[in-house]
């Protein structure tokens, strides 16, 4: 590989520093970038919100850790201010989402819709050639298919391709993802080679705008923040059948496939099967009632193919966890799909994405509208 000018997407952990220490022994002009996104002391002291920011995502404690590691290998590193954007397209569509009753991914809109495509913009602007990041995924060639290829990375544990499906052709030509074909533990073990003070950080597991996973207390901590209040959300409780079993304080504050927390007791496990945000009804029903056999999603972005040259056999993923599970998909319009499952799959939630695989090829995904 000949030496390129490359930006490095650092955000302070490991994989990314170790991406960075990679390609400078390799002779390559590397420029270290951090995106700024939210300021994690926004929100600190509204009720229900902690007063420490320490150990999320994309922290001041991480710009600092990504500035250490720049010095250590020699780069020059910059900080890209995009909190403005990044509330405008992840944070406000992640709380109208949640106050619908849907379960958005805001990972999955923040690097499909503005990391990628600012990281690409501001690379051209410093002379880079290629952005490199530290996601576990593989980019390839198909001369086959005459397409750039999204594929599953060596350690199928880490595996972040389900949060990649948005990515276009021109992103991928012009990034690099230098894991793809190495094991968590070997990431370490290169960090430690290279002399990086993070290499035994532990991962960030939260959304960095919501601390400890608690959405309520986010919600209402930002839209009091705006001078506004959560709105009326308040519903019926409900069977499949329509019979009322009560009243329950809000859509926002229930995910399809919840147990906990229903407020209403009978004689066996009830769960939420589906929300109605237009008559603010959350439906409950038993565990076999969370089923479906089919999803429609839209927004959908091909990757594998230009379009689908019919109904195709596919694996399908319908959260980070997920088992890709055997299907076909067939299109519904420019950007629709219908997918059909061989076997029914539980607790399929609007909002999320549904992202389908041939082996280890990403073909494409979009977001999950409805099921049946």
């Amino acid at each position: 590989m000949f030496p390129e000018t490359i930006a490095v997407a650092m955000s302070g952990g490991v994989d990314s520093s170790t991406v960075a220490a990679m390609l400078r022994a390799e002779g390559h002009n590397v420029i270290g970038l951090t995106m700024q996104l939210w300021n994690q002391r926004r929100l600190a002291g509204h009720e229900g919100m902690p007063e420490s920011v320490q150990g999320r995502c994309c922290s001041l404690d991480d710009v600092y850790d990504a500035r250490r590691v720049a010095e250590t290998i020699g780069i020059p590193y910059y900080v890209v201010n995009h909190e403005e954007r990044f509330e405008r397209e992840v944070v406000r569509p992640f709380v109208e989402e949640y106050l619908s009753g849907r379960t958005p991914i805001p990972c999955s809109l923040c690097n499909n819709h503005l990391k990628f495509d600012q990281l690409l913009i501001v690379a051209r602007q410093i002379g880079a050639e290629k952005v490199a990041t530290g996601h576990y995924a593989q980019v390839a060639w198909s001369e086959q298919n005459s397409r750039w290829l999204l594929k599953r990375p060596a350690d199928k544990a880490k595996d972040q391709t389900y949060f990649l499906f948005g990515l276009t052709q021109e992103q991928l030509s012009r990034t690099l993802f230098p894991l793809g074909g190495m094991t968590k533990p070997e990431v370490r073990e290169l960090a430690r080679k290279h002399g990086l003070v993070i290499a035994e950080k532990p991962d960030s597991q939260e959304i960095c705008f919501v601390p400890g996973g608690d959405y309520k207390a986010f919600l209402d901590a930002y839209l009091s923040e705006q001078g506004s209040a959560l709105p009326d959300a308040a519903g019926e409780m409900v069977t499949s059948d329509g019979r009322v079993l009560g009243e329950h304080s809000g859509v926002h504050n229930f995910t399809v496939g919840q147990r906990k927390g229903l407020g209403v007791a009978t004689g066996s496990p009830l769960y939420v099967i589906q929300i109605k945000n237009e008559t603010r009804q959350v439906v409950v029903g038993k565990d076999e009632q969370l089923y479906s056999r089919t999803l429609r999603a839209r927004r959908v972005n091909l990757i594998s193919v230009a379009k689908l040259p019919g109904p195709m056999r596919v694996a399908v993923k319908i959260r980070h966890k997920h088992q890709p599970a055997p299907a076909v998909i067939e299109s519904e319009g420019p950007d629709q799909v219908l997918v059909t499952f061989d076997d029914p799959q539980r607790a399929i939630s609007p909002g999320q994405a549904a992202v389908f695989y041939d082996g280890d090829v990403v073909v494409g995904g979009g977001w999950i509208e409805s099921s049946s």
